[in-house]
């Protein structure tokens, strides 16, 4: 009697913890498929982080687009981070190290690969298809986002290029009637000369790494060797020469001092938008901010030559990346669909990210877009057909070799150092980084 009822009792408690294991079981299964799946929305409100750098232009239609997106997926919340260029990848640095990435990523070209190789990028390829519709959107738009066999990035509009940004009504004012398509470096010397004689900024500057590389190209050589292994270039004389000549743009006024650009409060305090200043070297898709920022009607030129065709390219705007540590991974993709595909979305965006990937997007904006981003649309059918291939994606090291480079700029400009012993510190540091 008192054995039986001990092996009673071992059985119902057999059956009572079994019971309990599954249950924790079922909650810890239930977590992992929201995780790797991307079934968490299912199971109640959704939560998302998003992050992108730009003017406040770009900030305010995609709060918009954010808003929108909300209204029509009632459950998801999207917590908007946003910075200036530089800013945004401060901070973006010590939340990848403590594995708390906003779960959508504004990404450039020049991170996609260290992100990507580091693992805290979500591999996109999972949701092509399926939450990110690709009918209308080309493969080789698709596949500038890959890095290895992943796709880490998705693009957000197609193509940008670099070239010069100016107002035509201060070129007037300096003595120049407009910047004709084949002018040079000396051009751009007796222009800037003749801008800081009249007491007016010719430019705000060069960023280090992109015009640096579009004059090693324009030499027949690149920043990066093709596997990113070390510098794509053994003359120093080249470094030499093109940040000499950014240093004589700060010595004789026509270009302000990096600690003078640095103390700005932001773009809209920027001397070219004020009217201060002639124009600005950045990207194409910058154009319409600057316009609708400034309030003043700009045309684009090319950059200068000579060697121009070798010297341009044509670039990925930038693109959306989901973080790893998301645990909404499906949700962040679909609202990569919506930025993309939505054509609503894109009544508000206009183009202001790169011309947009999806053709039925392009064809519905055809009677949309501005002036503005009508003379992009033009600037970038020219680099078509005037520009060489872009070439292997940066290398995962290119976040520290820009950094590099760009104090090294800096300290240029000040007089710090001389662009030959700077031209030896880069290369013996960067060949370092990337092997």
């Amino acid at each position: 009697m008192k054995k039986s009822l001990l092996l009673l009792l071992g059985l119902v408690m057999v059956l009572f913890l079994a019971a309990c294991g599954g249950e924790e079981g079922s909650e810890e299964n239930t977590s992992g498929d929201s995780s790797d799946e991307g079934s968490d929305e299912a199971s109640g409100d959704v939560k998302l982080r998003i992050a992108w750098w730009g003017e406040q232009s770009r900030n305010d239609y995609t709060l918009e687009v954010i808003e929108l997106y909300e209204e029509q997926n009632p459950g998801v919340t999207i917590e908007p981070e946003y910075a200036s260029w530089d800013d945004y990848w401060r901070k973006l640095a010590p939340q990848a190290a403590a594995n708390e990435l906003p779960d959508i990523i504004a990404m450039d070209l020049s991170y996609l690969s260290q992100y990507a190789e580091n693992g805290q990028l979500a591999n996109l390829s999972d949701f092509i298809g399926s939450e990110i519709n690709v009918d209308n959107i080309s493969e080789d738009n698709i596949n500038t986002g890959k890095v290895n066999d992943g796709l880490y990035g998705f693009n957000l509009g197609g193509v940008n290029a670099v070239g010069f940004q100016y107002n035509p009504e201060k070129l007037k004012e300096i003595g120049i009637e407009e910047i004709p398509e084949d002018w040079t470096w000396d051009d751009f010397m007796e222009m800037s000369q003749k801008a800081a004689d009249a007491g007016v900024y010719f430019d705000n500057g060069f960023q280090a790494d992109v015009f640096f590389n579009y004059y090693l190209r324009q030499n027949g050589k690149r920043l990066y060797a093709e596997d990113g292994s070390g510098l794509g270039y053994e003359d120093d004389q080249l470094f030499v020469d093109f940040f000499s000549m950014i240093q004589k743009e700060v010595e004789k006024g026509a270009t302000p001092t990096p600690d003078f650009m640095a103390q700005l409060a932001g773009p809209e305090d920027d001397p070219v938008v004020k009217g201060e200043g002639v124009g600005i070297f950045q990207w194409s898709n910058q154009f319409v901010g600057l316009e609708q920022t400034s309030g003043l009607d700009f045309n684009i030129a090319p950059m200068p030559g000579p060697n121009v065709s070798d010297g341009l390219f044509l670039k990925p705007s930038m693109f959306f990346s989901v973080a790893e540590n998301s645990e909404a991974k499906a949700e962040a993709a679909k609202f990569i669909d919506f930025f993309v595909n939505n054509i609503e979305a894109n009544k508000l965006i206009l183009g202001e990210r790169g011309v947009p990937v999806s053709s039925a997007v392009k064809e519905a904006l055809a009677e949309e877009v501005s002036s503005s981003q009508a003379e992009v649309f033009e600037y970038i059918s020219w680099v078509e057909e005037n520009s060489t291939p872009m070439g292997p994606a940066d290398p995962a090291a290119a976040g520290e070799i820009i950094e590099l480079l760009t104090n090294l700029s800096e300290q240029i400009s000040y007089g710090e150092i001389t662009p030959e012993d700077a031209a030896e510190h880069f290369r013996t540091n960067a060949e370092s980084i990337l092997k």
